[in-house]
């Protein structure tokens, strides 16, 4: 849906406002704290940020992305008490790999069932990105 552009002009007035902000304030802190390295990041990458002013497709905020990620930060989470490091790893990897499955519309246990097979059967190293996920068919 595009952006309307009295939102549009009302957005860039803001990102150029906070931006200018930001190049005022930076000498005026010490260049070595934890601040003075957050807005040289945001600074120094103002083009991205700005994208989302030319682009109707690109959202605003991250919400979306937050709220789909957010089963594997919590799986992953949960994975820290799993009895050890090396299980908590694995678990992370393992509930990940699951989660991004879901995400991309695959039937976990169909895609964990073909991959492990093809591992069995000696799936070639060099050809691992063909059992992600995402490159998952029948």
């Amino acid at each position: 849906m595009p952006v309307p552009p009295r939102a549009k002009k009302a957005s860039a007035a803001v990102v150029t406002d906070l931006f200018a902000l930001w190049q005022q304030t930076l000498p005026r802190i010490s260049g070595k704290s934890k601040l003075a390295e957050a807005l040289r990041y945001a600074i120094s990458r103002r083009a991205i940020f700005e994208r989302f002013l030319t682009d109707g497709r690109i959202e605003l905020d991250s919400n979306i992305v937050e709220r789909a990620i957010r089963p594997q930060a919590i799986t992953r989470k949960n994975s820290l008490f799993a009895g050890s490091d090396g299980g908590g790893r694995a678990w992370a990897t393992i509930a990940t790999l699951l989660q991004t499955a879901k995400m991309n519309n695959v039937d976990p246990l169909a895609w964990l069932t073909q991959t492990l097979e093809r591992i069995a059967n000696g799936w070639p190293s060099s050809e691992i990105d063909a059992l992600m996920p995402w490159n998952y068919t029948n």
